[in-house]
């Protein structure tokens, strides 16, 4: 019996092996050798030019929050500001930016960004809001218990109301961006409204990004690194199929398509996306109504789902349709210096997450697609259940953001947030 084996091992089991290596390597060198270079746009490549260098036609409100940002903020985010400012023309850009709850200097570090700004004539507005402390009193304060507050849901665990942090969220991008309407009131509109968050970039990311399918898109966002290769933001991110991605590993995707995209480095359709950087073509935050960050009723959320502000508002947005959301994957930041570093290469990821991101995305991708109906299927009914449940009298229940949704519940916690 034991001489029977070793014949078999040696006849058949050993070429068999040597056969499926041969062949994975040529998969290997395939891939490595399929990898296409990374396309960024020189800043001086496009636009009309002044006399001055900086660009015309193009007006730009910027808009961010803040939370424990100092460290970016002093060793790169400000001078990254700045270095845009120098770019586009202090005329052309207004800066607005939110900061709330920070344990460290973050409004110090604002304030001394709005000094600066102050000295190039960029018109700017800079809010910085409770302390933490205050923060803190507010997620305390909770309503009596028989009495319904929006945006509070129930805590049926500690029979308390707790604070949603996604309608808290969209709160306060919605107060970075009243300086829009504002300004449009006097007469000023901007053409692009350009989100950041406390990320690592450069002019050249931004000026990629507007480019993106020459200035063709609803929105387009960059792809964001904490740990490089895997990518951050999972939350808001959704294939062109409304499916999340396998893995936080390149080519990321469920979908054929947006797969097929990634591999390309090609700009890849998608549901939604924000990834760090996004850039809006500006015309929905000046509709009648207006395009505003939101969360998901009230109602819906006690059914225990959630969904990204940072996701609805592609779903809310009528261009969204029209012209496309698109994810840039030439646009890479960092939320720190050494992770930026790590993604600013030419062929990004490396030969060998290259190859380990292909099988990833293979392997995972039977078993991602069950995986994906059984939370589809959570999602959906409770979704029907909620508009089984509309009041009498009342409109019928919509949630036009669906693909955004998880089966989740997320509240304001201490100094940050929790699930429950």
């Amino acid at each position: 019996m034991l001489l029977s084996y070793r014949r078999f091992r040696r006849n058949y089991l050993r070429p068999a092996l040597l056969f499926l290596f041969f062949l994975f390597l040529l998969d290997a060198i395939r891939l490595v050798r399929s990898r296409p270079e990374t396309y960024r746009t020189k800043p001086s490549e496009v636009h009309q030019r002044s006399e001055d260098g900086a660009l015309v036609n193009t007006t730009i409100f910027i808009a961010s929050v803040h939370r424990n940002t100092e460290k970016i903020l002093r060793t790169a985010w400000s001078d990254a500001i700045l270095d845009l400012v120098d770019y586009f023309g202090p005329e052309n850009i207004y800066f607005s930016a939110i900061e709330s709850g920070s344990q460290d200097e973050s409004k110090a570090a604002l304030l001394d960004l709005q000094t600066l700004l102050d000295m190039k004539g960029v018109a700017n507005t800079i809010t910085l809001g409770q302390t933490v402390w205050e923060q803190l009193d507010e997620i305390y304060t909770r309503p009596p218990p028989d009495v319904r507050v929006p945006t509070w849901i129930w805590n049926v665990a500690e029979a308390q109301w707790e604070m949603r942090r996604i309608p808290y969220l969209a709160r306060v991008r919605n107060q970075a961006m009243e300086p829009l309407k504002e300004l449009e009131n006097n007469g000023i509109t901007f053409d692009k409204v350009l989100w950041l968050n406390d990320v690592v970039f450069d002019t050249e990311d931004i000026v990629t990004l507007l480019n993106t399918r020459n200035d063709n898109y609803a929105a387009a966002c960059s792809m964001d690194y904490k740990h490089a290769p895997l990518y951050y933001d999972t939350f808001a991110l959704r294939d062109d199929m409304g499916l999340k991605t396998i893995s936080e590993y390149w080519p990321w995707f469920q979908s054929p398509t947006s797969r097929a995209a990634a591999e390309k480095n090609a700009p890849i359709r998608v549901k939604s996306c924000w990834n760090g950087v996004v850039v809006f073509d500006s015309a929905p935050f000046y509709a009648h109504p207006q395009l505003k960050f939101r969360g998901i009723d009230d109602s819906l959320a006690d059914l225990h789902l959630e969904g990204s502000e940072c996701c609805l508002i592609h779903a809310d947005n009528y261009l969204s349709l029209e012209k496309g959301v698109w994810l840039n994957p030439n646009v890479r930041v960092g939320y720190s210096i050494d992770a930026y570093r790590q993604v600013q290469k030419n062929h990004f990821p490396s030969a060998f997450w290259t190859v380990l991101g292909a099988w990833i995305n293979r392997i995972k991708s039977g078993r991602m697609t069950i995986q994906s109906q059984l939370e589809s299927r959570i999602v959906t009914k409770r979704i029907e259940q909620w508009k089984a449940e509309t009041p009498k009298g009342d409109a019928p229940r919509n949630e036009p953001g669906a693909a955004c949704l998880i089966n989740e519940m997320q509240i304001m916690w201490e100094n940050g947030w929790k699930h429950l």
